[in-house]
Protein backbone atom coordinates (compact mmCIF):
# COMPACT_ATOMS: atom_id res chain seq x y z
CA UNK A 1 0.00 0.00 0.00
CA UNK A 2 1.51 3.19 -1.22
CA UNK A 3 1.61 6.18 1.64
CA UNK A 4 -0.11 9.38 1.23
CA UNK A 5 -0.19 12.50 2.86
CA UNK A 6 -2.53 13.06 5.85
CA UNK A 7 -4.87 16.13 5.43
CA UNK A 8 -8.12 17.38 7.14
CA UNK A 9 -10.43 19.41 5.65
CA UNK A 10 -13.22 21.72 7.41
CA UNK A 11 -15.07 24.86 7.66
CA UNK A 12 -16.80 26.71 5.08
CA UNK A 13 -15.40 29.28 2.77
CA UNK A 14 -12.80 30.04 0.56
CA UNK A 15 -9.94 27.26 0.25
CA UNK A 16 -7.30 28.11 2.80
CA UNK A 17 -4.03 25.58 3.06
CA UNK A 18 -1.77 25.38 6.13
CA UNK A 19 1.34 24.31 6.41
CA UNK A 20 3.78 23.58 9.34
CA UNK A 21 6.77 24.14 9.96
CA UNK A 22 10.23 21.80 11.04
CA UNK A 23 9.86 19.01 13.50
CA UNK A 24 6.35 19.67 14.18
CA UNK A 25 2.68 18.39 12.39
CA UNK A 26 -0.52 19.63 11.48
CA UNK A 27 -2.02 19.51 15.17
CA UNK A 28 -0.02 23.26 15.78
CA UNK A 29 -2.95 24.73 14.18
CA UNK A 30 -5.76 23.15 16.38
CA UNK A 31 -6.26 26.58 18.43
CA UNK A 32 -6.92 28.65 15.46
CA UNK A 33 -9.82 26.36 13.86
CA UNK A 34 -12.86 28.01 15.51
CA UNK A 35 -11.42 31.19 14.42
CA UNK A 36 -10.83 30.41 10.77
CA UNK A 37 -13.32 27.58 9.84
CA UNK A 38 -16.57 30.14 9.63
CA UNK A 39 -14.53 31.87 7.16
CA UNK A 40 -11.84 29.37 5.38
CA UNK A 41 -12.58 25.89 3.90
CA UNK A 42 -9.39 24.74 5.88
CA UNK A 43 -7.21 22.33 4.52
CA UNK A 44 -3.79 21.09 7.53
CA UNK A 45 -1.38 18.84 5.91
CA UNK A 46 1.25 16.73 7.37
CA UNK A 47 3.93 17.27 5.70
CA UNK A 48 5.91 14.13 4.18
CA UNK A 49 7.45 12.30 7.12
CA UNK A 50 5.72 13.98 9.96
CA UNK A 51 3.27 13.28 12.17
CA UNK A 52 0.31 10.92 10.13
CA UNK A 53 2.14 11.38 6.62
CA UNK A 54 5.46 9.63 9.09
CA UNK A 55 5.59 6.73 6.12
CA UNK A 56 6.00 9.08 3.06
CA UNK A 57 9.47 10.59 2.27
CA UNK A 58 10.56 13.57 0.43
CA UNK A 59 13.83 14.77 0.39
CA UNK A 60 13.87 18.27 -1.27
CA UNK A 61 11.88 21.36 -0.98
CA UNK A 62 10.63 20.86 -4.36
CA UNK A 63 9.63 17.26 -3.92
CA UNK A 64 7.88 18.01 -0.62
CA UNK A 65 5.76 20.82 -2.90
CA UNK A 66 4.94 18.37 -5.09
CA UNK A 67 4.00 16.68 -3.45
CA UNK A 68 1.40 18.84 -1.39
CA UNK A 69 0.10 20.16 -4.54
CA UNK A 70 -0.87 16.43 -5.54
CA UNK A 71 -3.58 16.29 -3.15
CA UNK A 72 -4.21 20.27 -2.73
CA UNK A 73 -7.15 22.40 -3.79
CA UNK A 74 -7.24 23.48 -7.79
CA UNK A 75 -7.14 26.67 -6.21
CA UNK A 76 -6.11 28.26 -2.48
CA UNK A 77 -4.69 30.13 -0.68
CA UNK A 78 -1.63 28.68 0.73
CA UNK A 79 -0.14 29.63 4.10
CA UNK A 80 3.39 28.14 5.16
CA UNK A 81 4.72 29.02 8.73
CA UNK A 82 8.47 28.88 8.87
CA UNK A 83 9.61 26.13 6.76
CA UNK A 84 5.99 25.53 6.04
CA UNK A 85 6.42 29.07 4.48
CA UNK A 86 9.44 27.87 2.08
CA UNK A 87 7.25 25.03 1.14
CA UNK A 88 4.50 27.52 0.10
CA UNK A 89 7.13 30.01 -1.86
CA UNK A 90 8.14 26.80 -3.53
CA UNK A 91 4.54 25.58 -4.64
CA UNK A 92 3.54 29.37 -5.72
CA UNK A 93 6.56 28.90 -8.09
CA UNK A 94 6.01 25.72 -9.45
CA UNK A 95 2.08 26.43 -9.92
CA UNK A 96 1.16 30.11 -9.48
CA UNK A 97 -2.36 28.70 -10.86
CA UNK A 98 -3.07 26.43 -8.32
CA UNK A 99 -1.62 29.29 -5.30
CA UNK A 100 -4.19 32.13 -5.64
CA UNK A 101 -2.58 33.77 -2.96
CA UNK A 102 0.25 33.58 -0.53
CA UNK A 103 1.22 33.87 3.23
CA UNK A 104 4.15 32.81 4.83
CA UNK A 105 4.26 32.81 8.51
CA UNK A 106 8.03 33.82 10.12
CA UNK A 107 9.98 32.46 7.35
CA UNK A 108 12.54 33.61 5.37
CA UNK A 109 13.72 32.71 1.92
CA UNK A 110 17.01 32.26 3.55
CA UNK A 111 17.24 30.50 6.96
CA UNK A 112 20.81 29.83 7.19
CA UNK A 113 22.72 33.48 7.98
CA UNK A 114 25.45 34.31 5.44
CA UNK A 115 27.84 37.32 4.76
CA UNK A 116 25.52 39.84 5.78
CA UNK A 117 22.27 37.97 5.13
CA UNK A 118 20.29 37.92 8.97
CA UNK A 119 19.31 34.36 9.81
CA UNK A 120 20.35 31.31 11.78
CA UNK A 121 24.00 30.86 12.33
CA UNK A 122 24.67 27.56 10.97
CA UNK A 123 26.44 26.15 13.99
CA UNK A 124 23.22 26.11 15.51
CA UNK A 125 21.27 24.39 12.56
CA UNK A 126 25.04 21.59 12.87
CA UNK A 127 24.45 21.55 16.45
CA UNK A 128 20.24 20.60 15.93
CA UNK A 129 21.51 17.98 13.33
CA UNK A 130 23.84 16.19 15.50
CA UNK A 131 21.60 16.06 18.53
CA UNK A 132 19.06 14.42 16.36
CA UNK A 133 20.45 10.85 16.36
CA UNK A 134 21.03 10.89 20.08
CA UNK A 135 17.23 12.73 21.53
CA UNK A 136 15.01 13.35 19.16
CA UNK A 137 12.71 14.98 21.90
CA UNK A 138 14.76 16.82 23.60
CA UNK A 139 16.22 18.15 20.17
CA UNK A 140 12.69 19.80 18.90
CA UNK A 141 11.86 21.10 22.75
CA UNK A 142 15.05 22.94 22.25
CA UNK A 143 13.95 24.56 19.07
CA UNK A 144 10.09 25.24 20.23
CA UNK A 145 12.41 26.96 22.88
CA UNK A 146 13.93 29.23 20.15
CA UNK A 147 10.54 29.65 18.70
CA UNK A 148 9.07 31.32 21.76
CA UNK A 149 11.71 33.17 23.02
CA UNK A 150 11.06 36.85 23.48
CA UNK A 151 7.33 36.23 23.58
CA UNK A 152 5.74 37.82 26.71
CA UNK A 153 3.42 34.56 26.49
CA UNK A 154 6.89 31.94 25.99
CA UNK A 155 6.05 29.33 28.47
CA UNK A 156 2.49 28.55 27.48
CA UNK A 157 3.33 28.63 23.76
CA UNK A 158 6.02 26.12 24.19
CA UNK A 159 2.89 23.88 26.23
CA UNK A 160 0.66 24.43 23.31
CA UNK A 161 3.27 23.80 20.77
CA UNK A 162 4.30 20.42 23.03
CA UNK A 163 1.09 19.63 23.26
CA UNK A 164 0.44 19.49 19.37
CA UNK A 165 3.86 18.15 18.43
CA UNK A 166 3.85 15.11 20.62
CA UNK A 167 -0.22 14.13 20.11
CA UNK A 168 0.73 12.52 16.81
CA UNK A 169 3.26 9.97 15.92
CA UNK A 170 6.70 11.04 16.01
CA UNK A 171 8.42 12.20 13.10
CA UNK A 172 10.76 10.04 10.78
CA UNK A 173 14.66 10.92 11.56
CA UNK A 174 15.17 11.30 8.04
CA UNK A 175 12.71 14.01 7.31
CA UNK A 176 13.85 15.82 10.27
CA UNK A 177 17.42 15.66 8.91
CA UNK A 178 16.30 16.49 5.62
CA UNK A 179 14.05 19.70 6.91
CA UNK A 180 17.73 20.78 8.75
CA UNK A 181 19.22 20.35 5.02
CA UNK A 182 16.58 22.80 3.56
CA UNK A 183 17.13 25.23 5.91
CA UNK A 184 20.80 25.29 6.11
CA UNK A 185 20.98 24.95 1.91
CA UNK A 186 17.57 26.05 0.03
CA UNK A 187 18.14 29.42 -0.81
CA UNK A 188 15.26 31.41 -2.86
CA UNK A 189 16.36 35.10 -2.37
CA UNK A 190 16.84 35.17 -6.69
CA UNK A 191 13.50 33.71 -7.47
CA UNK A 192 11.16 35.81 -5.15
CA UNK A 193 10.55 38.44 -8.55
CA UNK A 194 8.46 35.28 -10.19
CA UNK A 195 6.38 35.22 -7.36
CA UNK A 196 3.32 37.23 -8.97
CA UNK A 197 0.40 36.09 -6.74
CA UNK A 198 -0.65 38.61 -3.74
CA UNK A 199 1.20 37.52 -1.27
CA UNK A 200 1.25 38.53 2.56
CA UNK A 201 4.48 38.66 4.79
CA UNK A 202 3.85 37.91 8.44
CA UNK A 203 6.71 38.42 10.94
CA UNK A 204 7.10 38.35 15.04
CA UNK A 205 9.43 41.78 16.05
CA UNK A 206 11.10 39.28 18.84
CA UNK A 207 11.68 36.41 16.48
CA UNK A 208 15.26 35.06 17.03
CA UNK A 209 15.00 32.54 13.87
CA UNK A 210 13.77 34.74 11.40
CA UNK A 211 15.03 38.48 12.35
CA UNK A 212 12.92 41.02 11.64
CA UNK A 213 15.48 42.54 9.27
CA UNK A 214 14.44 40.08 7.15
CA UNK A 215 11.44 41.68 7.06
CA UNK A 216 13.24 44.76 5.37
CA UNK A 217 15.33 42.94 3.58
CA UNK A 218 12.28 41.02 0.98
CA UNK A 219 10.69 44.92 0.79
CA UNK A 220 13.55 45.11 -2.02
CA UNK A 221 13.22 41.58 -2.92
CA UNK A 222 10.25 40.92 -3.56
CA UNK A 223 8.33 44.73 -3.80
CA UNK A 224 5.03 43.26 -4.83
CA UNK A 225 4.49 41.66 -1.62
CA UNK A 226 3.37 43.39 1.94
CA UNK A 227 4.32 42.67 5.00
CA UNK A 228 3.25 43.09 8.67
CA UNK A 229 4.75 42.84 12.12
CA UNK A 230 3.38 41.66 14.84
CA UNK A 231 5.23 44.03 17.82
CA UNK A 232 5.17 41.80 20.76
CA UNK A 233 5.44 37.81 19.04
CA UNK A 234 8.04 35.84 18.39
CA UNK A 235 8.48 33.15 15.93
CA UNK A 236 4.64 31.85 16.29
CA UNK A 237 2.51 34.58 16.23
CA UNK A 238 -0.16 32.69 15.57
CA UNK A 239 0.29 31.36 19.00
CA UNK A 240 1.10 34.23 20.65
CA UNK A 241 -1.52 35.92 19.40
CA UNK A 242 -4.08 34.12 17.44
CA UNK A 243 -7.09 37.20 17.14
CA UNK A 244 -4.73 39.60 15.23
CA UNK A 245 -3.19 37.02 13.59
CA UNK A 246 -6.48 35.77 12.13
CA UNK A 247 -7.92 39.37 11.99
CA UNK A 248 -4.67 39.94 9.57
CA UNK A 249 -5.23 36.86 7.51
CA UNK A 250 -8.80 37.70 6.65
CA UNK A 251 -8.12 41.30 5.76
CA UNK A 252 -5.68 40.18 3.10
CA UNK A 253 -7.64 37.41 1.73
CA UNK A 254 -10.92 39.07 1.65
CA UNK A 255 -8.89 42.05 -0.18
CA UNK A 256 -7.17 39.91 -2.57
Amino acid sequence: MTAKLHWETEGQGSDLVLIHGWGMNGAVWQALMPLLTPHFRVHRVDLPGYGHSRDLGARSLEEMAHLLLENSPASATWLGWSLGGLVAKQAALLAPTRVRQLVTVASSPRFAAEDTWRGIQPKVLRDFQRQLSEDFQLTVERFMALQAMGSATARQDIKQLKQAVFSRPQPCPQALASGLDVLAEVDLRDQLGQITQPWLRLYGRLDGLVPVKVASALDGLAPQSERQVFAAASHAPFISHPDDFVRAVRAFVGEG
